[in-house]
């Protein structure tokens, strides 16, 4: 089933007319190809892999992280436990990179153990293909901190960094990874500190870093805010509002350069079901007063190109 756009706000159907399952996630392109790695809850699913040449029409291409996925250790101290059907574990905000030196498919995310949200670490799987499955390499604390809500970046000069939030989600931390992205290297910044900033979506535009993020009101959406600098290890601008009182209905999941423009990829949560949550895809764009988002309908692609 070939489309030209998605509502937003609403729950997507992938090419086969299923709901597409997705959240928290990242896209990330290899050759012509958009891949689109999210949130998958159902069954004994963590992770779900879509594909797509257009944004728009996604086609299912596997469950990318279960609870049979394998398993291989790669640290001395990591918690090798993906849960079972009956008692899943919690991971939540995949996001992959490719690394160029090792040719593998990275992912980290935010690792919780089913029970409680007292574990606050991080995890890490690899793949050797984008369509490939994942073999999980358990989860942490980066250098013993919590670390919730995530994301990563990939810099000019192939330098990946992994992005969370600390204490409690009071502060949000900026890591740099090992060459191998397997492994935090140091710790570059703590940022907004005792701001309770959720969500992290960091972004490159004309040499300059900007990171959305949001407040911490559970499923409900609330004012999205961004800073920006010229070092990610450098000072950061204060927070400055985006978007309305409740960022349009959303939450930041990432920001994807596609085709000269900027698109912010947010979640609309449904708390009382999830399966329900829907997606929205807003354009961004810079004026004299800083970076502005434009609230859509719909997001769409030319029907010649479907």
């Amino acid at each position: 089933m070939m489309v030209t756009e998605q509502k937003n706000g609403t729950v997507w159907q992938d090419t086969a007319g299923q709901p597409l399952h997705a959240h928290g996630g990242t896209i990330i392109k290899v050759a012509d190809t958009y891949y689109w790695y999210g949130e998958d809850r159902r069954a004994n699913y963590y992770v779900s892999c879509y594909k797509s040449i257009d944004l728009v029409n996604w086609t299912f291409v596997r469950h990318s992280l279960t609870t049979a996925s394998p398993m291989a250790k790669t640290r001395v101290r990591a918690t090798l436990n993906l849960g079972n059907p009956q008692h899943k574990v919690n991971l939540e905000r995949p996001k992959v990179l490719y690394n160029q030196q090792t040719g593998q498919y990275v992912m980290w995310l935010h690792y919780e153990n089913g029970v409680d949200y007292r574990e606050a670490s991080a995890a890490v799987a690899t793949a050797a293909g984008p369509e490939d499955a994942f073999t999980y390499h358990g989860s942490f604390q980066p250098f013993g901190f919590m670390s919730r809500d995530c994301t990563l970046f990939q810099d000019d000069d192939g330098a990946a960094y992994f992005i969370s939030t600390a204490r409690d989600n009071a502060d949000m931390h900026i890591y740099r990874l090992s060459d191998d992205y397997l492994n935090v290297q140091r710790l570059v910044n703590r940022l907004w500190n005792g701001e309770y900033r959720e969500a992290p979506a960091l972004f490159k535009q004309a040499g300059r870093y900007y990171m959305l993020n949001s407040f911490c009101t559970g499923w409900a959406p609330n004012q999205g805010q961004y800073a920006s600098a010229a070092k990610l290890d450098g000072d950061w601008t204060d927070l400055v509002n985006i978007g309305d009182e409740t960022t349009y209905g959303s939450q930041p999941t990432f920001v994807l350069p596609a085709d000269g423009q900027l698109l912010y990829w947010g979640d609309r949560w449904n708390g009382a079901d999830y399966d329900q949550s829907g997606y929205v895809v807003y354009p961004l764009t810079f004026d004299d007063n800083g970076l502005v988002m434009t609230p859509t309908e719909t997001f769409g692609v030319d029907e010649a190109s479907v």
